[in-house]
């Protein structure tokens, strides 16, 4: 599970226009459209669509569009400019982002936290499935960077929201998982270990704006090891999500 990669993608699925079947149609007001290879400007401008010309949305990621035009060609183009097109009628065409009532309400979320598991620094990778607005299930992928030794942890879990109609919303969580630690000491060969664990946790999460969330948590674990004892530890982390 080594390197950790300690990033996200943060893509959402492209949402359908319905209209005629196959996007929705819109005349250019802009002196031109800039279709990009890709839902970024990091991607290269491959074509542009001048002013007065149709063309059709056929979806959108966050605030990138999926247009073609009448030759056929397809590209990318920000929202900022597709807020500025219009509608056969001749009415501008209405783009819907993200409010707060779509918080509580939403499906996916994946991020980012980071924090301390019982001394040692962890960073978590996180997506979770909401099966209703009060309950979702998570998947996670933990990085620990300690002292003495390093590890990861992958979990699955359960997590519980009191009060999905807040923008503050309190929840509690349980699951299990795998922890796997590789010490560190070059004095003593110690060996690898890989044990079950389970926890059970709480915290926040709170609505920023358009679809990012900040979210804090607690979970006290407890590890199954082949000795006498179990051992347990704490987590708090902190950090940042993405609902779509």
């Amino acid at each position: 599970m080594r390197p950790f990669i300690a990033c996200v993608l943060l893509a959402c699925a492209g949402v359908a226009f319905a209209a005629a079947g196959d996007g929705l149609e819109v005349i250019v007001v802009d002196p031109y459209l800039e279709l990009r290879t890709g839902p970024g400007r990091g991607y290269p401008i491959v074509q542009v669509v001048p002013r007065g010309e149709t063309v059709r949305i056929l979806k959108r990621r966050t605030d990138w569009f999926h247009i073609r035009d009448a030759a056929g060609r397809e590209g990318w183009v920000h929202r900022s400019q597709i807020a500025e097109t219009l509608v056969p009628a001749g009415a501008r065409i209405e783009i819907d982002d993200p409010a707060r009532e779509d918080f509580g309400a939403h499906r996916r979320e994946v991020g980012l936290l980071a924090g301390d598991f019982g001394g040692a620094n962890v960073i978590t990778a996180y997506g979770a499935y909401a099966f209703n607005a009060h309950l979702s299930g998570e998947v996670a992928i933990s990085q620990l960077l300690g002292s003495f030794s390093d590890g990861q942890i992958a979990s699955l879990g359960l997590t519980h929201f009191f009060r999905p109609d807040w923008r503050i919303q309190p929840f509690a969580s349980i699951g299990t998982g795998l922890i796997h630690v590789e010490p560190k000491s070059a004095l003593v060969q110690a060996p690898d270990r890989t044990d079950q664990l389970a926890y059970v946790g709480g915290g926040v999460r709170a609505y920023l704006a358009r679809r990012f969330i900040l979210r804090a948590e607690y979970k006290n674990y407890v590890v199954f090891t082949d000795r006498d004892e179990n051992e347990e530890a704490n987590e708090w982390k902190i950090g940042f999500a993405f609902f779509f």
